[in-house]
Protein backbone atom coordinates (compact mmCIF):
# COMPACT_ATOMS: atom_id res chain seq x y z
CA UNK A 1 0.00 0.00 0.00
CA UNK A 2 2.89 2.42 0.70
CA UNK A 3 4.23 1.93 -2.84
CA UNK A 4 0.87 2.90 -4.30
CA UNK A 5 0.71 5.89 -1.94
CA UNK A 6 4.21 7.02 -3.03
CA UNK A 7 3.23 6.86 -6.70
CA UNK A 8 0.04 8.82 -6.07
CA UNK A 9 2.01 11.52 -4.24
CA UNK A 10 4.56 11.76 -7.08
CA UNK A 11 1.75 12.31 -9.57
CA UNK A 12 0.26 15.02 -7.37
CA UNK A 13 3.60 16.82 -7.08
CA UNK A 14 3.90 16.94 -10.86
CA UNK A 15 0.67 18.95 -10.96
CA UNK A 16 2.45 22.28 -10.47
CA UNK A 17 3.13 22.59 -14.22
CA UNK A 18 0.47 24.66 -15.96
CA UNK A 19 -1.03 22.07 -18.31
CA UNK A 20 -0.66 19.18 -15.86
CA UNK A 21 -2.15 21.31 -13.09
CA UNK A 22 -5.38 21.65 -15.06
CA UNK A 23 -5.49 17.96 -15.91
CA UNK A 24 -4.76 17.03 -12.29
CA UNK A 25 -7.53 19.30 -11.00
CA UNK A 26 -10.19 18.05 -13.39
CA UNK A 27 -9.29 14.35 -13.40
CA UNK A 28 -8.11 13.78 -9.84
CA UNK A 29 -10.26 16.16 -7.86
CA UNK A 30 -13.41 15.47 -9.75
CA UNK A 31 -13.11 11.78 -10.52
CA UNK A 32 -10.57 9.57 -8.78
CA UNK A 33 -10.56 10.96 -5.23
CA UNK A 34 -14.37 11.02 -5.05
CA UNK A 35 -14.20 7.23 -5.27
CA UNK A 36 -10.81 6.48 -3.71
CA UNK A 37 -11.24 8.44 -0.45
CA UNK A 38 -14.60 6.92 0.59
CA UNK A 39 -13.52 3.39 -0.41
CA UNK A 40 -10.30 3.60 1.62
CA UNK A 41 -11.94 5.50 4.52
CA UNK A 42 -9.63 8.41 3.76
CA UNK A 43 -6.37 6.42 3.89
CA UNK A 44 -5.67 6.74 0.14
CA UNK A 45 -5.95 9.72 -2.15
CA UNK A 46 -4.16 11.21 -5.11
CA UNK A 47 -2.81 13.95 -2.86
CA UNK A 48 -0.36 13.86 0.03
CA UNK A 49 -1.03 10.98 2.48
CA UNK A 50 -3.14 12.12 5.41
CA UNK A 51 -3.29 15.65 4.04
CA UNK A 52 -6.16 15.35 1.58
CA UNK A 53 -9.76 15.97 2.53
CA UNK A 54 -12.91 15.19 0.55
CA UNK A 55 -15.39 18.02 1.06
CA UNK A 56 -19.08 17.92 0.29
CA UNK A 57 -20.72 21.29 -0.25
CA UNK A 58 -24.19 22.31 -1.37
CA UNK A 59 -24.26 23.63 -4.93
CA UNK A 60 -24.88 27.39 -4.90
CA UNK A 61 -27.16 27.21 -7.94
CA UNK A 62 -28.43 23.64 -7.89
CA UNK A 63 -28.76 22.91 -4.17
CA UNK A 64 -27.28 19.46 -4.87
CA UNK A 65 -24.35 17.89 -3.02
CA UNK A 66 -20.99 18.60 -4.70
CA UNK A 67 -17.65 16.99 -3.83
CA UNK A 68 -14.03 18.06 -4.24
CA UNK A 69 -10.77 16.69 -2.87
CA UNK A 70 -8.33 19.24 -1.49
CA UNK A 71 -4.98 19.39 0.23
CA UNK A 72 -5.44 20.74 3.74
CA UNK A 73 -3.51 21.81 6.79
CA UNK A 74 -4.33 22.17 10.46
CA UNK A 75 -4.52 25.43 12.38
CA UNK A 76 -5.28 24.19 15.87
CA UNK A 77 -8.54 22.25 15.49
CA UNK A 78 -9.48 24.10 12.29
CA UNK A 79 -8.80 22.75 8.82
CA UNK A 80 -7.39 25.15 6.24
CA UNK A 81 -7.98 24.74 2.48
CA UNK A 82 -6.90 26.92 -0.42
CA UNK A 83 -9.18 27.73 -3.37
CA UNK A 84 -6.40 27.54 -5.96
CA UNK A 85 -8.11 25.61 -8.78
CA UNK A 86 -4.65 24.81 -10.10
CA UNK A 87 -3.96 28.50 -10.72
CA UNK A 88 -6.94 28.99 -13.02
CA UNK A 89 -8.16 32.57 -13.58
CA UNK A 90 -11.44 31.90 -11.70
CA UNK A 91 -12.26 30.57 -8.23
CA UNK A 92 -13.32 26.91 -7.99
CA UNK A 93 -17.03 26.07 -7.75
CA UNK A 94 -16.62 24.67 -4.22
CA UNK A 95 -15.48 28.13 -3.05
CA UNK A 96 -18.66 29.76 -4.42
CA UNK A 97 -20.69 26.96 -2.84
CA UNK A 98 -19.15 27.65 0.59
CA UNK A 99 -19.74 31.38 0.23
CA UNK A 100 -23.43 30.67 -0.48
CA UNK A 101 -23.77 28.01 2.26
CA UNK A 102 -20.85 27.62 4.68
CA UNK A 103 -21.95 24.20 5.93
CA UNK A 104 -19.56 21.51 4.70
CA UNK A 105 -19.03 17.80 5.35
CA UNK A 106 -15.40 16.67 5.42
CA UNK A 107 -13.87 13.21 5.12
CA UNK A 108 -10.23 12.54 5.94
CA UNK A 109 -8.44 9.48 7.37
CA UNK A 110 -10.91 7.76 9.66
CA UNK A 111 -13.20 10.78 10.12
CA UNK A 112 -16.40 12.12 8.57
CA UNK A 113 -17.74 15.28 10.21
CA UNK A 114 -19.60 18.50 9.60
CA UNK A 115 -17.84 21.85 9.73
CA UNK A 116 -18.56 25.53 9.07
CA UNK A 117 -16.46 27.47 6.55
CA UNK A 118 -15.31 31.06 6.68
CA UNK A 119 -12.90 32.96 4.47
CA UNK A 120 -9.63 34.11 6.06
CA UNK A 121 -8.83 37.75 5.29
CA UNK A 122 -5.95 40.16 5.72
CA UNK A 123 -2.95 39.05 7.75
CA UNK A 124 -4.64 35.78 8.72
CA UNK A 125 -5.12 34.89 5.05
CA UNK A 126 -1.51 35.75 4.20
CA UNK A 127 -0.13 33.75 7.15
CA UNK A 128 -2.26 30.67 6.41
CA UNK A 129 -1.48 30.78 2.68
CA UNK A 130 2.25 31.04 3.36
CA UNK A 131 2.09 28.15 5.84
CA UNK A 132 0.36 25.85 3.35
CA UNK A 133 2.52 27.03 0.44
CA UNK A 134 5.60 25.97 2.39
CA UNK A 135 4.14 22.50 2.90
CA UNK A 136 2.65 22.24 -0.60
CA UNK A 137 4.94 24.08 -3.08
CA UNK A 138 2.29 23.80 -5.80
CA UNK A 139 0.31 26.61 -4.14
CA UNK A 140 3.08 29.16 -4.75
CA UNK A 141 3.16 28.13 -8.43
CA UNK A 142 -0.63 28.37 -8.61
CA UNK A 143 -0.62 31.91 -7.16
CA UNK A 144 1.92 33.01 -9.80
CA UNK A 145 -0.21 31.47 -12.54
CA UNK A 146 -3.36 33.14 -11.19
CA UNK A 147 -1.58 36.51 -11.10
CA UNK A 148 -4.73 38.64 -11.38
CA UNK A 149 -6.64 36.61 -8.80
CA UNK A 150 -5.87 36.55 -5.09
CA UNK A 151 -6.38 32.91 -4.17
CA UNK A 152 -8.82 32.61 -1.23
CA UNK A 153 -8.06 30.66 1.94
CA UNK A 154 -10.94 28.96 3.74
CA UNK A 155 -10.99 27.91 7.38
CA UNK A 156 -13.23 24.94 8.26
CA UNK A 157 -14.22 24.89 11.93
CA UNK A 158 -16.31 22.52 14.02
CA UNK A 159 -19.77 23.97 14.75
Amino acid sequence: MSRLRDRLVALGTAASSSWLGGVFYHVVSRRIDRVLIPLSKGRLSMGPPGQTVLITTTGARTGRPRQASLAFGWQGEDMVVIASKGGAPHHPAWYHNLKADPRVRVQYPGVIEDRIAREAVGEERDRLFEDLAQRFPNFAAYQKRAARRRIPVMVLSRP
